[in-house]
């Protein structure tokens, strides 16, 4: 297992906690929300909007599952726990880390949802998006980082500490 990747709601600092993390390790960095908006040409507001939610998480879950990255921390979309084929291809080639908002921390910090791209369906609230999302985010983390009452370092510092002592000691 080569790659960390990063699960969990939007503003929970994915991608954040991942460049920080990546260069601790020293390892590489890529967020998948920037590798789709370079395959499409958009931003994720705008390809959410004119492909629909349903076309845009099927994208998503292809990139995901096209990924082929060697020691490299992967910063991933909010929704892409909505791809059980991702999934289980972020099972295969790293271990996945869940970094855990509380809800009310996710509704301060999100200001504009359909700006930023947040996939929901029409007339579901932010808070039942993220009761949805928490039982995913749960059912796939082989290790869970709650950030309550952590700084960005020391969320770092946690998701490190937890990743290291996962990995099988060598002989």
């Amino acid at each position: 297992m080569s790659n960390i990747i990063l699960i969990g709601m939007p503003t929970s600092g994915k991608s954040t906690v991942g460049v920080v993390l990546a260069k601790m390790l020293g390892m590489d960095f890529a967020d998948t929300d920037l590798l789709l908006q370079k395959e499409y040409g958009q931003m994720l507001g705008d390809m959410t909007a004119s492909m629909g939610m349903e076309a845009f998480l099927k994208a998503e879950e292809e990139l995901c599952c096209s990924l082929s990255f060697q020691n490299c921390v992967i910063a991933t979309g909010g929704s892409v726990v909505y791809g059980e084929k991702a999934m289980e291809h972020f099972l295969e080639i790293g271990k996945i880390i869940y970094l855990d908002i509380d809800c009310g921390e996710f509704l301060h910090r999100l200001k504009d949802a359909r700006a930023r791209g947040v996939v929901f369906r029409e007339g579901q609230s932010l808070e039942e998006l993220y009761a949805e999302r928490t039982r995913l985010y749960q059912r796939w983390a082989q290790i869970t980082v709650p950030e309550k009452g952590l700084s960005l370092e020391q969320t770092v510092h946690r998701a490190a500490e937890l990743y290291l002592a996962s990995k099988p000691k060598l002989r």
